[in-house]
């Protein structure tokens, strides 16, 4: 196989970092997710800035992580002796249930038997690389900063003598030593019992967090490292969660299709809020859920389809010309101008959420009179906007149609916003938006449908596919087990799959035919295969999904359909929460199943409940 996107993700939710299968640490950017980057060589070999730990050619390298949690083992064995790293990010309560999350990095090596040698090849490039970096010892640290444009530093902290990290000297390994890359100059000594007691702090955390996981009877260790990803990817601060911690990996090589996804997307608030719930982590989706609560503008202000981590709307997109890309994919960029589009299916999406936040947290729910507002206001954009032309899903950068999809989400929007209604003893409200949502519903089944296809197509009155559709039964626009929508899977497969993977549309966009796989997709085929009554073909391709992740079982946001190569932004929090809904189908069967996991979210959100009376 190809190379596979073969990283690591290590993190503590303020930011996180790549560190590649021989313990190369390739990306990392500090202090938070959306800084500029330390290290880049994943964009730019030569100039990018990595630390390499090097035990020669004939090392051989294993790489895992520590059973349920986010630490990283890389192992090395050598002809001289044995060792790991153990890469890692601290995270954990202290004595006043305060979360520790520094802009920390921990490299710590332990040894296992013998004296191996090693080379350390420590070479930040500050700023993303732009000027050259300068790197100077200190007594207690060894200092890198930047030499022209913004300033910015780091500090490197180790047990090993400076002269071996500066002038890359051989070192033999005679007992354990640790690295610290902190954007913070420390206060406090470091040394080896302070490195070892970070470790087993942070190893705790992550057991706990796993342990309040719900227990699935199929597909466990899968869903676990997903969740596990997802928490990763979210930025405790503000409880915004990023779509993928890098920039500008490019969805097929050599293409200019290359993004910053490093901020957070609103369509992705009604799955992440699903899913989390689904597998017992309310905390985490009650922190997201008042994250875009917070972002969504008062009555007719304008919605941005997506927000930076900390809720800015400003996201200009630019190039950085000196950076070759990933494998030459040029250009690099940061800043994403799609937060000017407007997507008509984003109303939708937030009324879901709201009726989410009441129906799941209505013990919980703040400012109850303000949400109602929001939504009031959100209903009369989706009536003002749902027979209008969007952008879609698929951010089409400048074509705009009447894409059955965004209807679709309108649809999702008003029935949202009648179902609040209804809990709300609001008649008037419910009685008239029930109107307006049977009137789109009708709409859809007339334009969107096909009859000549058999299949809703991707536009009214088109005939292409659009992998999104996938999705109709599980909003509940219409039943799983309706021919219509049996029809529109079996075409789309048809039409969209190749090879055991999903494009997502076929159509030429603003640049040019789609060339690779996109991962949610194929997830989304395995749930609707599923819904549609074929279990095992949904089960032999969730199978086949899954051996195509790295080896680390993390997924990007495509694949190459040939070579199964993982492409796209990494690791991609869309495609692992979509691995994780299409796992959970196969759980159990029937109503056992939805019984079971109810009664375990509901026990699990009690005993949280009572865990946050007691903080």
């Amino acid at each position: 196989m190809a190379d596979n996107m073969n990283y690591g993700i290590i993190g503590n939710c303020k930011t996180a970092a790549l560190v590649s299968d021989t313990g190369s640490l390739e990306w990392l950017c500090f202090p938070d997710f959306s800084s500029s980057s330390v290290f880049a060589s994943l964009l730019d070999k030569e100039r990018g800035g990595a630390f390499r730990i090097d035990a020669g050619e004939k090392a051989e390298i294993s790489q895992d992580y520590l059973y349920h949690t986010c630490i990283l083992r890389t192992h090395f064995k050598t002809p001289e002796g044995e060792f790991e790293v153990l890469d890692f990010m601290p995270r954990y309560k202290n004595d006043r249930l305060h979360y520790v999350c520094p802009s920390d990095v921990i490299r710590y090596i332990r040894l296992i038997r013998g004296k191996p040698v090693l080379h350390f090849d420590y070479e930040p490039a500050l700023a993303y690389a732009k000027h050259p970096t300068e790197t100077k010892p200190h007594r207690h640290y060894i200092k890198s900063g930047s030499t022209n444009g913004k300033y910015e530093s780091v500090y490197l902290y180790s047990n090993v003598p400076q002269e071996y990290i500066l002038e890359k000297k051989q070192y033999t390994l005679t007992g354990n030593c640790y690295f610290i890359i902190s954007y913070n100059q420390k206060l406090l000594r470091q040394n080896l019992e302070t490195i070892n007691l970070e470790l087993q702090r942070t190893k705790v955390y992550w057991l706990d967090w796993v342990q309040r996981t719900v227990r699935f009877t199929h597909y466990h260790e899968a869903i676990i490292r997903s969740a596990l990803t997802l928490k990763l990817l979210s930025f405790q601060k503000t409880g915004a969660i990023l779509a993928a911690v890098t920039t500008s990996l490019p969805e097929s090589i050599g293409h200019q299709r290359n993004w910053d996804y490093r901020f957070c997307w609103i369509r992705d608030a009604s799955m992440v809020i699903t899913v989390l719930t689904s597998t017992g982590h309310f905390n985490v989706a009650e922190r997201f859920l008042r994250f875009i609560i917070d972002v969504i503008p008062y009555k007719d202000e304008k919605i941005q389809i997506m927000y930076g981590i900390r809720g800015e709307k400003r996201l200009t997109e630019r190039e950085l010309p000196w950076l070759e890309g990933y494998e030459g994919s040029k250009p690099v960029r940061i800043g994403n101008a799609a937060y000017h589009q407007k997507q008509n299916d984003i109303y939708g999406v937030l009324l879901d959420v709201i009726y989410k936040a009441f129906k799941l947290f209505s013990n919980d729910v703040e400012r109850a009179e303000e949400l109602w507002t929001v939504a009031r206001t959100l209903v009369r954009s989706v009536e003002k906007n749902w027979e209008k032309k969007d952008r879609g899903i698929w951010e089409f950068r400048s074509l705009n149609r009447h894409f059955v999809f965004s209807k679709v989400l309108s649809w999702v929007g008003m029935d949202s916003g009648v179902k609040l209604a209804k809990m709300l003893g609001c008649r008037s409200y419910e009685k008239k938006w029930s109107k307006t949502r049977d009137a789109i519903h009708k709409d859809i089944m007339e334009k969107g449908w096909n009859p000549r296809i058999g299949a809703f197509t991707q536009t009214y009155g088109g005939t292409s596919m659009d992998a999104a559709n996938l999705l109709l039964a599980s909003y509940g626009f219409i039943d799983a087990k309706d021919p219509k929508f049996v029809s529109t899977v079996e075409r789309i497969r048809e039409e969209l799959g190749r090879d055991g993977l999903m494009y997502r549309y076929k159509d030429k966009d603003d640049f040019g035919e789609p060339r690779s796989a996109f991962t949610v997709c194929s997830f989304w085929m395995v749930k609707a295969l599923s819904q549609i009554g074929r279990q095992e073909e949904a089960a032999e391709l969730l199978d086949e999904l899954l051996s195509y992740s790295n080896h680390l079982g993390l997924f990007s946001e495509d694949m190459d359909f040939e070579t199964k190569r993982l492409l796209g932004n990494f690791p991609q929090g869309y495609s692992h929460l979509s691995l994780i809904d299409a796992a959970i189908t196969f759980t159990e069967t029937g109503v056992d199943k939805n019984e079971k996991i109810l009664k375990n979210i509901e026990h699990i959100h009690n005993v949280n409940q009572v865990g946050k009376q007691h903080e």
